[in-house]
This record gives structure tokens, C-alpha cells and sequence, in this order.
């Protein structure tokens, strides 16, 4: 499966110009089985989405479906959503037959407040497409590895996040962590530029299961990356040195 990570810079609370910006730099690409956007790509990351968030069914993920039916792929990347009255964190995943998964965003990130405005999500969401298992995660999400812990459920992990700058150690050292522990692919797709809290300085990857990096969008600037992921690779290794198979028992709650 070939993979492309879009790092984009995000005009704060501008969908339109977002979505724009997201579709010129995916049309220069074809024969892309797989786009991911950042956590919340068209807005922005907010902790108080009023007058941000979109409604359930709303235009930014209509363009998703939109641009996953003409470009014949999936796209994938988070939302603020207000449903019911209430605003959740949700990371859609769009098939090209318009199918919609999505995964509300658990780990709400409390330092900045999100928590307060926001409804955490209480179930993993694995999604199957074109032979490949993979988890969606978001954020806040890859400090957490219980959450992620593969039970021989998938082949790779997908973050889609808002990382600042100042924690970007953090973040490359937890991306290939996820990775090597998990027996999987990783891909964690961060943005760059300002917004009225924080600077980003992206580090979006792709990373092996050994922990190589396969391909990367570098730092600072708006880039793509692509990579094509080696199921029958994966397999063959997991086989040959079957870590996943010594991994302690537990439940989620």
C-alpha cells in the first residue's frame, strides 16, 4: 500500500482555505492508495471548538468524500464535530466508495483544556482497507501505549496530531517507540506554522517496524511524504522473531 503524509500549515479557523490548500498539494500526487491530513486539518487544533467545530456530516468531511471518490483513495484526518450538542475529536477515515470510519479522539489533551469542552471517545476504531489493518490514534493519544498495544489486531498505526514544537523530541522518540514495540508500521502526520498558542514544527513520518524511517516531511515547512508499506515484509518478520506473541495479557476498560 503506498502511503502519503501531508504536513500542512494550518490558516487558524479558515476551513475553506484549508481544504484548498489540502487539495492542491494531494493532486499533485496519483496512484496514492492512502492521504493523511493532520489532527483537526481544516481548523485548526482549538480546545474551545464553539463557533469552530463543524456540524455532524459538514463540509470539510464532505470534501473527504469528494476527493476520495475522484482520486480513487482513501483520506484520512481529524475534525472538531459537534453532534448532539456535544463536540468530540473525531478522526474520519474516508474510503473511496464513501464509506466513513471514525474514531473519537480518548486522551483529550488536559494541559491545554481540552477536556473541557471536548467528549473523550472510549472506543479503539481499527479500520481494514485494501488488505491492511490499521488503528487510528490521535495526538495526546501517543503518550499512551496501553491504548495502542497490538494484540495482533493490525498493521499499522495511524497519528494524526497538532505536536508543538517544544515537545517535537517527544514526539519523534514516542513514533518509533510505537512502532518497534507493536511490531507495526507507524505513520504520525504533524502540522507546521503558528496558531494563537503554540508553534509547530511538523517531524511527520513514516516509520518501520524496526524503527527506520521510511519516509519523512522534514521540519518547518509544508511537505508530502511518501511510502509504500511492505505487508508480506511485515509478515515475514513477525514470524521470524514473534514479539507479539510474549506480550502480556490485559483488558481495556
Amino acid at each position: 500500500m503506498k502511503i502519503a503524509i501531508l504536513q500542512t500549515d494550518i490558516d487558524w479557523g479558515n476551513p475553506s482555505v484549508n481544504v484548498k490548500k489540502a487539495d492542491e498539494m494531494i493532486d499533485r500526487y496519483e496512484q496514492v492508495d492512502l492521504f493523511v491530513l493532520p489532527e483537526m486539518f481544516s481548523t485548526g487544533f482549538c480546545t474551545d471548538p464553539k463557533g469552530i467545530a463543524e456540524p455532524l456530516g459538514g463540509e470539510s468531511l464532505q470534501w473527504m468524500k469528494r476527493k476520495a471518490k475522484e482520486k480513487g483513495c482513501a483520506l484520512a484526518g481529524s475534525i472538531a464535530t459537534e453532534e448532539n450538542g456535544r463536540f468530540f475529536n473525531r478522526f474520519y477515515f474516508v474510503h473511496p466508495d464513501g464509506k466513513v470510519d471514525s474514531y473519537d479522539k480518548k486522551h483529550l489533551f488536559t494541559y491545554g483544556h481540552e477536556d473541557r469542552f471536548f467528549t473523550a471517545g472510549d472506543q479503539r476504531v481499527i479500520v481494514r482497507y485494501k488488505g491492511v489493518s490499521i488503528l487510528l490514534q490521535v495526538c495526546y493519544d501517543l503518550r499512551f501505549p496501553v491504548w495502542a498495544r497490538n494484540r495482533k489486531e493490525y498493521d499499522l498505526i495511524l497519528y494524526v496530531a497538532s505536536w508543538p514544537a517544544s515537545r517535537i523530541e517527544a514526539w519523534n522518540t514516542l513514533l518509533r517507540a510505537r512502532a518497534i514495540e507493536n511490531q507495526c508500521y507507524v505513520a504520525g502526520v504533524n502540522r507546521v506554522g503558528e496558531d494563537p498558542n503554540c508553534t509547530y514544527s511538523g517531524g511527520s513520518a513514516v516509520i518501520d517496524p524496526f524503527g527506520h524511517t521510511l519516509a519523512c516531511c522534514g521540519d518547518a515547512t509544508p511537505n508530502i511524504a511518501v511510502a509504500d508499506l511492505d505487508l508480506e515484509s511485515l509478515e515475514a518478520f513477525r514470524k521470524k522473531f514473534p514479539v507479539l506473541n510474549d506480550a502480556d495479557s490485559f483488558n481495556l476498560d
